[in-house]
Formats: C-alpha cells, structure tokens, sequence
C-alpha cells in the first residue's frame, strides 16, 4: 500500500479545527484518542539515513506496527507503508531487541478521524506536544480538494514527519525533552480539553 498525506499546520484550538471539518461534510469515524509512538533502528541509525521507518504505535488497547519506505519528494508525502497488528507488544519489541533494534524517537498526539460518505480519504486533528496539525490522506486530487473545502491554501502543505518537526522544534527550544510526549501536566490538561 502506498501512503500518500499532508499535514497542515492550524494555529487555532481542537475545537475550532473540528467545528471546521464537520461544517465541511464530514463526520467523525474515530473519537479522539492517545497514539503513543515508538520508533526503532539500529544503533548507526541505517533505517533513518535510508528514510525508512519501523514503528510500534499504540492507540488505546491496540497496539499497530508499522514500516514506511522512503518518501518521494514534492507536495505531496508519498511512501510504501506496510501495517499489521501485534497481540503481544512486549513479546514484539522483545523481538527487536534481538535483531539489534534499538527505541529511539518516542511520540504523542491524540488524534481524531473523520471521513464523508462519498469520501475516498481521511482528515484528522492531531493535538500533539508542538501544536495542533491536520493530516489529510487519500488520493492527490482528494487531498488538494479537501484542502480547498476546509479553507487552506496548497502552500500550506507540510510534508515533514512529526520527528523532523520536532527536531525544528529543539532548535529554537533549549530544554525540551528529547522525545515528543506530553508531560503529566499537559498530558492531563488535554484529557480535559473538550474537542
């Protein structure tokens, strides 16, 4: 399967972004939820240097790997990604050690999905520790008349990981924490916030 997505950055709330997805047509298929991802490579960061990822996420009680090929340039991210589910994380990332993989980027964001009936892809709400993004994914044509109906411009495309923005984001933040997580505080905050 071939991903293909941008994320947009929204300087406004959750609740906002939501307000404007579902006065668009569309309808939520996925509340809001916690995805906890964990990256791994070798120690020699091979798998990065070939942008290649291998990543387990979990999102409430499931837990997801995943692999993504290297990403072709241009507007859009597009990249060979390969999914399946695992029933025993500990046992998988057991596994990984002894291949020589080792956890090195750790992510949060809570995500929300919504679709439209006719829809042939999926918006989403990601709130994460360094803003609040969209991520459309689908068909290139869907994604730029997606873009259009929510209001956005095609110069306001992202096509960077959450990992390269991140690393942006400890450029111009001394002190963050090395991995893109909510801390207690803010973790609990969000849960509160009402999207």
């Amino acid at each position: 399967m071939v991903e293909t997505e941008v994320k947009i950055r929204f300087a406004g709330t959750p609740r906002n972004a939501h307000e404007i997805i579902e006065r668009a047509g569309y309808s939520v298929i996925e509340p809001r939820t916690l995805e906890a991802d964990q990256t791994f490579d070798h120690p020699n960061a091979d798998l990065l240097a070939a942008d290649h990822l291998l990543r387990l996420r979990r999102s409430g009680a499931r837990f997801t790997v995943t692999y993504k090929g290297p990403a072709a340039k241009g507007r859009f991210k597009s990249r060979e990604e390969i999914e399946f589910d695992v029933s025993d994380a500990e046992a998988f990332e057991l596994v990984l050690d002894r291949l020589g993989y080792q956890p090195r980027f750790r992510y949060e964001k809570y995500r929300t999905k919504f679709a439209a009936g006719d829809s042939s892809g999926i918006v989403t709400i990601d709130e994460t520790p360094i803003g609040v993004f969209l991520e459309l994914e689908g068909p290139v044509d869907w994604i730029d008349q997606t873009a259009d109906r929510l209001g956005f411009s095609h110069a306001e495309y992202c096509t960077a990981s959450y990992a390269a923005l991140y690393r942006e984001y400890l450029q111009l933040h001394e002190g963050a924490p090395a991995n893109m997580v909510f801390d207690s505080g803010r973790l609990q905050e969000n849960d509160k916030k009402d999207t």
